[in-house]
């Protein structure tokens, strides 16, 4: 009995990526912000408890959902590795090209025993424009726009309402995040597609994604 095959794109609730923004099959916008941690271990007690009661405090304000994704992948150590080996090449001094070497064997042999992990932060912001009954209904319908131009336009308009709306959201997000002295950076258009890109494609070389410390 033959199966029919189904394109992966058909179980992606994701429609496009416009201007750093999600747009799913069903209208709702997302946004992604990528935060930096914050390691409680190098704080005093005080500074601990007050960490943990500002992010708290910033948990309790949202008046809307948020989801918190960690990533966890195996650091890839061999763009850093290329560039020591780059440097040996324009190295004048012998000495200096020796410990270059010795260096470069010590870390590849390292990583090789020892799993290295990277980790992740980020928060997708939503947000899902609530359709009236009166926009469905007789009046609706009575003033709606007919012409395909006409209607270009009002999805344009609705698209850029509904992302101003998200913007406002991802503020609230960042400002809440830096008085936690979290820093974060809302992710574009490239940067998001490569975070799906690396979801789907486990064991891909890292990307350029980062948050400037």
């Amino acid at each position: 009995m033959a199966l029919n095959a189904k394109a992966t794109q058909e179980f992606v609730p994701i429609k496009e990526v416009r201007d750093g923004t999600i747009v799913l099959k069903d209208g709702g916008l997302r946004a992604i912000v990528l935060a930096n941690s914050v390691n409680l271990s190098l704080k005093s007690d005080d500074e601990q408890r007050a960490t943990i009661l500002q992010f708290q405090n910033f948990l309790n304000t949202l008046d809307f959902a948020i989801q918190i994704s960690v990533q966890s992948r195996r650091l890839d150590i061999r763009p850093y590795l290329l560039l020591l080996e780059n440097r040996i090449k324009v190295q004048n001094e012998p000495l200096l090209k020796i410990q270059t070497k010795e260096y470069i064997e010590f870390v590849r042999s390292f990583t090789e025993s020892v799993n290295i992990m990277t980790k992740t932060f980020f928060i997708v912001v939503p947000y899902t424009h609530t359709v009236l009954k009166s926009d469905s209904g007789v009046l609706g319908k009575l003033f709606k726009r007919s012409s395909k131009e006409e209607k270009k336009i009002e999805k344009e308009e609705d698209f850029e309402e509904k992302k101003s709306q998200l913007e406002q959201r991802v503020g609230v997000i960042q400002q809440g995040l830096s008085r936690c002295g979290i820093k974060s950076a809302r992710l574009g258009t490239e940067e998001v597609v490569e975070v799906f890109y690396k979801v789907f494609n486990p064991g891909e070389v890292e990307g350029k994604i980062k948050l400037e410390q």
